[in-house]
């Protein structure tokens, strides 16, 4: 991270084994590869740049031969944004978070956005940014796989799993939301449950439908996962708890 908290960094340097990965001569080159990274803009310029008196890829060659196995740079990101925190687990797995802009305790915003990324593994901000095809396609695979196991839990004789229609709230149009509604307004009826409480139980039926039919949000979008510290919200409300400010970005790095 640079001083002022607007650019941050996470590499990975790998080598063969944990003896080697232990050692504290290595983990030192390591974080000064790190600084190094910080006045770079991409890879190429990284291992390009200066290593006392060598070019970063001259040093992971002569520490190749020195140690005899093969250092290399694996995973390689940069972040920049008003305000950037991060988290490390174990040196293992490392993330980047990045702020709209700086706030009171941003270090703490962004430090636990950060676990959650190291933890969860989401692939984009906001079911916002999947693309239109991909969602299509990803719709088709997986309810083809929850039918397949279907027809096993059908033959074990076992609950079967609901088949949802949609994965995202990308496919979530005021209209199916309307439908939806209007489904849950059928059902009460049907159920014989008198209209004056229904307003009390139709919130909690499409929250539910929602819950079901946006299963990859959940998954690979960052904001709408449930907090790992508070699964009672998603991040984007725990982001809001910290004011006018916003999750613009976010990156991560793992050795496994």
């Amino acid at each position: 991270m640079n001083s002022d908290n607007t650019k941050g960094v996470a590499i990975s340097l790998n080598c063969e084994t944990d003896f080697v990965a232990k050692n504290d001569s290595y983990v030192e080159m390591a974080n000064k590869m790190a600084e190094v990274t910080l006045n770079t803009s991409s890879k190429e310029e990284f291992l390009a740049a200066d290593f006392g008196g060598m070019t970063v890829a001259e040093k992971l060659t002569e520490q190749t031969g020195v140690i005899g196995e093969k250092i290399e740079i694996g995973g390689f990101e940069i972040l920049e944004a008003p305000y950037v925190g991060s988290y490390v687990h174990v040196n293992k797995i490392a993330a980047l978070t990045g702020l709209s802009k700086a706030v009171d305790n941003a270090d703490e915003l962004t430090k636990d956005v950060s676990m959650q990324v190291a933890s969860m593994g989401a692939t984009t901000l906001s079911y916002k940014d999947f693309d239109p095809e991909f969602v299509a396609s990803e719709t088709e695979a997986r309810i083809a796989v929850i039918e397949k196991d279907n027809i096993e839990l059908g033959r074990l004789g076992k609950t079967l799993k609901n088949v949802p229609k949609y994965i995202s709230r990308a496919q979530l149009t005021p209209e199916i939301l309307a439908q939806a509604e209007a489904d849950a307004k059928a059902e009460l009826k049907a159920e014989g449950k008198p209209e004056q409480i229904w307003d009390k139980i139709l919130p909690g039926k499409i929250e539910r439908f929602i819950s079901d039919n946006t299963t990859m949000d959940h998954e690979k979008a960052l904001l709408d996962q449930n907090f790992i510290k508070d699964d009672k919200k998603n991040v984007a409300d725990y982001v809001k708890t910290y004011g006018d400010v916003e999750v613009v970005g976010f990156r991560r790095v793992s050795l496994a």
